[in-house]
């Protein structure tokens, strides 16, 4: 081999190893949030034969009026059960829901540090249908991190922000399709720093329990949850946690949009997050959540949470996505059979 082939096989060998370094790297951070890389298959299963067709206006979120509610959420400060900026972001979701039926859940969660006032607000726009769709965000922050400067701008406040933008989306119209139930929901935070889901989802818990009593369950064609979607590095997860039917509709809205590449690149399990308390009393259920935030998952309950971490772009995909989505549900062939659930 000549001299010149050598240094041509090394700098091969230098691409090859650096590719796979990448490649690692990708599927370690990928494991660590309980999900692991497939191959993408966004482009023969995009538009299937059977694709659903939606119901209704097509509808968007306003981006920069969702950052700014996002911002103004986050000006609040640390929001963890029991203080100052939880109060106060609650009055701040009452005077923006004004206008509109909420439902306050109040009830008292018996957790490790004690028994603690938390209350879900539920606003409801009818529809025409018989049934309703819901879209959940919890909205505040850890109460382990509460002497620190936590503000849990993706972790929180930017999807409640997206609530928001949602039920500005909503108001005054008359709405073609199911009932839309937006639900703002507390304690969806372990109370100490090793996850525990026996400490943790106690807003999606208490709620899911009580429509399982009440009936309510029964009467709601799906659970949407938004979490840390708002990521200017947008990567939103496929969750097998989540039903497989629903799961496929929030794709083929994103692939109608356009947004596609934002979606399902990787696929896991998300073990603690408020859909679950929802799927166990049997209602089908999508946790729509981009699990990986920063590199290696740096920015997840850290300081490092703030709106510079953000972006308007994955705000705007986000909720259209949700949309979109919302419209298909509407679709007379957007439920599957109970058995499939």
């Amino acid at each position: 081999m000549t001299p010149s082939q050598q240094r041509g096989s090394f700098l091969f060998l230098l691409v090859m190893i650096a590719s796979l370094g990448c490649s690692r790297d990708k599927a370690t951070t990928a494991s660590s949030a309980g999900s692991s890389v497939l191959p993408s298959t966004q482009s023969s299963a995009a538009q299937p034969a059977n694709a659903v067709q939606p119901v209704g206006p097509a509808m968007h979120v306003d981006a920069a009026r969702t950052m700014q509610y996002t911002k103004e959420i986050v000006a609040f400060g640390p929001r963890w059960d029991g203080s100052k900026g939880m109060d106060q972001v609650r009055t701040y979701l009452k005077g923006k829901l004004k206008a509109d039926e909420v439902e306050e859940d109040s009830f008292v969660a018996d957790t490790s540090v004690g028994k603690i006032p938390m209350r879900n607000f539920i606003v409801k726009f009818p529809g025409a249908k018989d049934g309703i769709i819901v879209v959940a965000s919890h909205y505040e922050t850890n109460y382990w991190l509460r002497k620190t400067s936590f503000v849990g701008a993706n972790d929180g406040a930017a999807t409640s922000a997206l609530l928001l933008a949602i039920a500005d989306q909503l108001r005054g119209k008359k709405l073609e399709g199911y009932s839309i139930w937006l639900a703002f929901l507390d304690g969806e935070e372990s109370m100490t720093r090793e996850w525990n889901n026996d400490d943790a989802l106690w807003g999606s818990s208490h709620l899911a329990k009580r429509w399982q009593a009440d009936g309510t369950g029964k009467k709601v064609k799906a659970f949407l949850l938004a979490d840390m979607i708002g990521d200017a590095d947008l990567d939103i997860q496929r969750d097998t946690n989540s039903t497989p039917w629903v799961e496929d509709l929030v794709l083929q809205a994103a692939t109608r949009l356009g947004y596609q590449s934002y979606f399902f690149a990787t696929t896991g399990a998300i073990t603690g997050d408020d859909h679950l308390p929802f799927k166990a009393v049997g209602i089908p259920v999508a946790d729509i959540i981009d699990i990986d935030y920063g590199f290696n998952d740096a920015f997840h309950h850290t300081i490092e949470d703030t709106l510079d971490k953000l972006s308007t772009k994955s705000l705007q995909i986000s909720g259209d996505v949700i949309l979109e989505t919302m419209r298909l549900l509407n679709s007379s062939q957007g439920a599957a059979p109970a058995s499939t659930q």
